[in-house]
């Protein structure tokens, strides 16, 4: 039985919600007094993964959606080989958060004990419990390249839809969002976390259970595109991300390595490409 971390001392009883009530004392403005008032803030629960009776991580993150979480960490964790190695999926909650039992393919035992690693206490971190450098970048295949450029009006209207399409930060101000947007920039799915990692895994994780393909969209992100970001992409066979934010260096070099199109810094009318603005339908200048 996977081990979770020691619980508040008053658990949510919205325990599988996106957010909760709770009572806030706001400062006003030019004098010294709280008042009382009810707000929203998002949930944050520990998650315990376990495979096959096995526990293999726990993580902090937003506890709706797990289904499609369960799916994308598993996918892009390099611990199945798809969908259908996935037999079954136990939400089980406890005073303390929620255990993921998953039931995979045999086969898929021994990726499972070469992942396996403690990530206690963190929000979708993307590194914790790596014990040597070997492990940080996982070799990768490139993605198959774009046989349709990207239009920068779809890309332009995919971000604008993003930022009316998280009901969870709208209500709380405290979540990241991952969405898949089609080629014409109609956002067709969205997930939400406070980790960013963990929404794009639950975005990832219902693409593959829907059998996407890349060629006919691309992925959106609300938050910067750091290098585990790319990798998880790249992972799920994604060639176009788009984000918010902006990148770092690592992140830009994988991509470009990788045949995926990066993006960041998209605000109000404009983007900046840091890999591969072939992609884009748009003439490059120097």
């Amino acid at each position: 039985m996977a081990s979770l971390p020691p619980a508040p001392s008053t658990c949510p009883a919205e325990l599988s919600a996106g957010h909760a009530t709770a009572t806030v004392w706001r400062q006003q403005p030019g004098n010294d007094t709280l008042i009382a008032q009810q707000d929203e803030l998002a949930n944050e629960v520990p998650i315990a993964l376990e495979y096959n009776g096995i526990a293999h991580a726990t993580l902090l993150a937003t506890p709706n959606d797990l289904e499609d979480f369960a799916f994308g960490f598993s996918y892009t964790e390099g611990l199945i080989r798809g969908a259908s190695d996935i037999y079954d999926i136990e939400l089980q909650e406890t005073p303390r958060g929620i255990i993921v039992a998953i039931t995979i393919a045999s086969a898929c035992l021994d990726s499972l004990k070469r992942r396996r690693r403690a990530m206690a206490g963190r929000t979708g971190c993307g590194l914790c419990g790596i014990e040597n450098l070997e492990e940080v970048v996982r070799p990768l295949n490139p993605v198959t390249p774009r046989t349709q450029c990207l239009e920068t009006s779809a890309i332009l209207l995919a971000g604008r839809q993003l930022r009316q399409a998280q009901p969870i930060h709208s209500a709380t101000g405290a979540t990241h969002a991952a969405a898949w947007s089609d080629a014409n920039g109609a956002l067709q799915v969205v997930r939400e976390d406070v980790g960013r990692h963990n929404a794009l895994d639950k975005l990832i994780g219902h693409l593959i259970q829907e059998s996407f393909q890349a060629q006919d969209g691309f992925a959106v992100i609300s938050s910067r595109a750091s290098f585990e970001m790319v990798q998880k992409s790249a992972a799920a066979g994604i060639n176009a991300l788009v984000a918010v934010s902006a990148p770092t260096l690592y992140a830009a070099r994988m991509a470009q390595e990788l045949n995926l199109f990066l993006a960041g810094f998209m605000r109000g009318d404009s983007f900046t490409v840091y890999a591969h603005p072939e992609y884009l339908s748009k003439e490059i200048t120097s």
